[in-house]
Formats: C-alpha cells, sequence, structure tokens
C-alpha cells in the first residue's frame, strides 16, 4: 500500500484521545507510545511490522525483519521488552530448514537487542511474509516524537541510504555480491546505539527511516512539527555503488509513488542529479535514525540538513 492510500484508510478511523496516550497514530510516528497506568514516569512502546523477504537468505531475512521492527522503539527513544513473531508462510515451498533459519536470525537479532520473544501467530500462506510486534519502555520524558523538531536544528542520519537500490539490483543479478553483503549489513544493523547517542545529547524529534523513504519519513517531521526541512544531497551518506546502480535502471517501484505522495510539498533543486533524486525517494528496509538537534555533530551519524521556517514541506538541495 502507497503513503496516499495508507493515507486515506487512516483518516476513516476515528481519533483516538486518552490523557496516557502520548503519542497516536495521528503524527503518522513510528509507533504507540502509552503512560503506565499508575506509573505517570514510564511509558509503553507498542509498534509492528513485517515484509516479503528482501534477501535470498534466510537467516539474514530473519535478521533483518527483525531489527526493522525493533528500529520502531529506538525511533521513539526507547528500549526493546518482548517481541511476537508475526510468519506467513508455505510449509511445502520449501524445506523446514528455511522457515527456521528465518526464525534463528530473527532471534538471534532479538538477543542482541535485549529483547524475549514470547510467542507470535504464523498462517499459511502463498507468499511469504515475517515481522515482529515489539513492545518496548521508555521514561515519559525521554521520549522521542516526530512533532518536536524546533527551527535552527541540524538533522543528522545514522544510516547510509540506498537499500531499496541494492536489493532491487540484486533481484536482477545487476548487483555485486560485495554490495549485496554490505545492504545486508546495514539492514541487519540495530539503530540501538543511534538511539543512545541521540538519548544522550537530548534528541525529541527522531524517525527512522523506511518504506517511504528519506523524504517521505522526513516530511512527516516537518508536517508534525510545523516546520521546513531542507537536505543537502551532497552530504547523504550511501552505500557503495548506488549511483552506478541507478544509472543502470535499479530503482524501485516504491520510489515513484514515494515522490508522488508528497506533490507540491517536496521541492528539488533543479541542479540536483537526476541519481540523486531517486535516493531520497528510494524505499528503505531497516533504514537509519534520523533525528533534529542543536548539537554541532552526532558520534556516528552524518549531518544531512536543517530545520528552517517556512510551510511545512521538504526542499532537497545540491
Amino acid at each position: 500500500m502507497g503513503p496516499t492510500q495508507l493515507a486515506e484508510v487512516l483518516r476513516q478511523l476515528p481519533p483516538q484521545t486518552h490523557p496516557d496516550l502520548l503519542v497516536g497514530f495521528d503524527t503518522k510516528d513510528d509507533a504507540g507510545v502509552i503512560r503506565v497506568p499508575g506509573q505517570p514516569h514510564l511509558a509503553l512502546i507498542q509498534t509492528m511490522d513485517f515484509f516479503t523477504p528482501v534477501v535470498d537468505d534466510p537467516y539474514s531475512y530473519g535478521a533483518i525483519a527483525a531489527a526493522n521492527a525493533l528500529s520502531d522503539v529506538y525511533a521513539m527513544g526507547g528500549q526493546p521488552l518482548t517481541v511476537m513473531n508475526i510468519c506467513c508462510f508455505d510449509p511445502n515451498a520449501a524445506p523446514a530448514e528455511v522457515w527456521a533459519n528465518v526464525l534463528l536470525g530473527m532471534a538471534e537479532k532479538c538477543a542482541e537487542a535485549g529483547a524475549m520473544i514470547v510467542g507470535g501467530h504464523s498462517v499459511e500462506d502463498d507468499e511469504p511474509k515475517f515481522g515482529l510486534s515489539v513492545t518496548g519502555t521508555v521514561a515519559v520524558d525521554r521520549v522521542f516524537a516526530n512533532s518536536n523538531a524546533v527551527v535552527g536544528e541540524k538533522i543528522f542520519l545514522s544510516k547510509p541510504l540506498g537499500s531499496g537500490i541494492a536489493t532491487t539490483a540484486a533481484k536482477f543479478d545487476k548487483a555485486t555480491s560485495e554490495q549485496i553483503q554490505s545492504a545486508i549489513d546495514v539492514m541487519a544493523k540495530l539503530n540501538s546505539k543511534a538511539m543512545e547517542v541521540a538519548q544522550e545529547a537530548d534528541v525529541r524529534c527522531a524517525t527512522d527511516i523506511t518504506g517511504f523513504g528519506l523524504v517521505g519519513h522526513l516530511w512527516n517531521i516537518a508536517r508534525a512539527s510545523g516546520v521546513r526541512i531542507e537536505i543537502d544531497a551532497n552530504r547523504l551518506p550511501l552505500l557503495e555503488g548506488t549511483q552506478n546502480l541507478v544509472e543502470r535502471g535499479c530503482i524501485t517501484g516504491g520510489s515513484r509513488k514515494n515522490r508522488d505522495a508528497l506533490g507540491e510539498h517536496l521541492i528539488i533543486d533543479q541542479s540536483v542529479p537526476k541519481w540523486l533524486v531517486e535516493v531520497v525517494v528510494d524505499p528503505q528496509t531497516s533504514g537509519g535514525l534520523a533525528v533534529t538537534t542543536r548539537a554541532d555533530a552526532l558520534d556516528g551519524f552524518v549531518e544531512i540538513g536543517r530545520v528552517v521556517p517556512g510551510e511545512p514541506g521538504i526542499v532537497v538541495l545540491p
């Protein structure tokens, strides 16, 4: 489902109001956050995410799916506590060992995150899908939210872009084994350290970059915070070989949907190379954290832009 269709679906839901609801779905944030009744300083984070395979190796698929779902908790400033599996598999499509390796990749990634596996649900499906429902915790006064960006802050990103381009290239045998492995390593990397660095810097606005691409998720920040965001395209961290892959036609179907969804809210300077335009709309899987802060630098992050006054929107500069 594309961003425009999703927005139309969400508009049909009644607004959710509760004195303990700190972050709901109205701002299109990465997860819901609710204060624990009777615990005024503690909140729960709830999220879920699952998708079809993005790589051929089942172990890597499980690890990436887990890292992707866990990332939503980190994007809210919290620590994962428990996870439940969402499994859609055809048991006759591959040996049991294949599905076991998916679960093993998930389990080892959850162990790395310190999250407990407490169950899940499976259904038979012709097209495999896998992911997690995750519950995390965060102190009420340490929550990250996409509505907290302030004019004058800088924008930092913790992972390189281009995973959608790389996995598309892999499907058509246009990526080298080194490029594929590099993309897998990035997608399977937890955002735990990035979250800790951001908390130490007193960050209060963050999002993780996933299916809506860099500009789509930053647009959620701009809209929720009532600010304008400028991106310096030449400063974006990229997976090695991304330009070459784009120029060879390795572009995802979701990139056009992401660009169309922003419409007039996305302004791209004419001097930005066309291949870089594809990068900023490229759907990511288990991408990095994007945060706003007045800090001059963040360990492990790259500065990519700034928060400026003006009508909410995204401006991509060369």
